[in-house]
């Protein structure tokens, strides 16, 4: 499933950059939103892989990667578009993938067991289903990370021409937005670094609801930054808060379930990530053109917010925590 998504999405991420019109380059999304999805088939493998008492760490080291590329990435894109042009991001994109493809293909080992006969009629969709909508705990979590990606998507759209209302210079926009991007990430690396020993002291729910509420509280501000420093700023402190987030979500959603289920269960909820991703944007660039690219912010902070109380609400503490504290 990793390989499949890390090399699917290399050649269609490198053909993304021989397109010739708009319309070349949607079928080229689609099939990529179709094959790829390598963050959520890495996180069902490690879960599968992973003791259930070292979960939390596992995927929080696991979301500092993650983290770790997104901060690298959009640096490295700016550069890339900049000086060599855009068609080039894509190539280099599709070549990295696909190097990623080869360290899966022969560095990862998964002690993988064929199910039985028996086992295997119960591998359909709406069971897989049921599984979730039999827990009011899962349902809340998905609930949770649609929103969360929602909100952080919704400002992409904007987040290049809302840099470029800052600064006066417009030779070097992407490598700016880059930048900013990058310092996002770097910080949201730290967090997740050390965020799964500190879940395991004061509770995956306590480090989501304060990560998510806090990521709302410095959206917020950057609706009135007069300049780049002052965003700049507000984007490392975003980092750290946005950084405990997608780790205890996705602990907590581990927790919640046996071993056996776990990669079913990551497969429905990254459906809710991604349809939060899709329509994030949308939202954001509606926001932006009938109101103003300051609105966008304030409209994110209010979605965290919104997120938070229902944490509060609904989402309960695992009991592996529990039986920790």
């Amino acid at each position: 499933m990793v390989e499949r998504a890390m090399f699917g999405g290399a050649v269609i991420t490198a053909c993304m950059g021989l397109a010739t019109n708009v319309y070349q380059l949607l079928v080229f999304r689609i099939i990529q939103g179709a094959l790829t999805g390598t963050v959520p088939a890495s996180i069902a493998l490690v879960s599968t892989t992973t003791p259930r008492e070292r979960l939390g760490f596992s995927l929080g080291l696991m979301q500092t990667a993650v983290f770790s590329g997104s901060s690298i990435g959009p640096l490295l894109g700016g550069a890339v578009a900049d000086f060599f042009g855009y068609r080039c991001s894509f190539y280099v994109t599709g070549s990295l993938l696909f190097i990623a493809g080869l360290i899966v293909l022969f560095l990862v080992e998964e002690r993988f067991q064929p199910l039985s006969a028996g086992e295997i009629p119960e591998r359909n969709f709406w069971k897989n289903l049921w599984i979730i909508f039999s827990s009011r705990q899962l349902l809340a979590m998905i609930f949770v990370l649609f929103c969360v990606q929602f909100a952080g998507m919704i400002v992409y759209p904007i987040f290049p021409l809302f840099v470029q209302s800052l600064t006066k210079s417009t030779s070097r926009i992407a490598s700016i937005t880059g930048a900013m991007l990058a310092i996002t990430g770097i910080a949201s690396a730290f967090s997740s670094a050390t965020i799964g020993r500190v879940s395991d002291k004061v509770g995956y729910r306590n480090i989501l609801l304060l990560s998510t509420l806090g990521a709302g509280m410095f959206y917020l501000p950057q609706a009135f930054v007069g300049s780049i420093s002052q965003l700049f700023l507000l984007r490392i402190a975003l980092g750290f808060f946005s950084g405990g987030i997608l780790p205890t979500a996705n602990a907590i959603i581990g927790l919640s379930v046996s071993e056996e289920h776990r990669g079913k269960v990551y497969g429905i909820t990254a459906s809710a990530s991604a349809l939060g991703n899709a329509t994030g944007p949308i939202a954001g660039g509606i926001i932006a053109s009938s109101l103003n690219l300051r609105a966008v912010f304030i409209f994110t902070t209010a979605i965290l917010t919104m997120a938070g109380i229902w944490i509060i609400m609904t989402v309960k503490e695992p009991k592996i925590a529990k039986k920790k504290g």
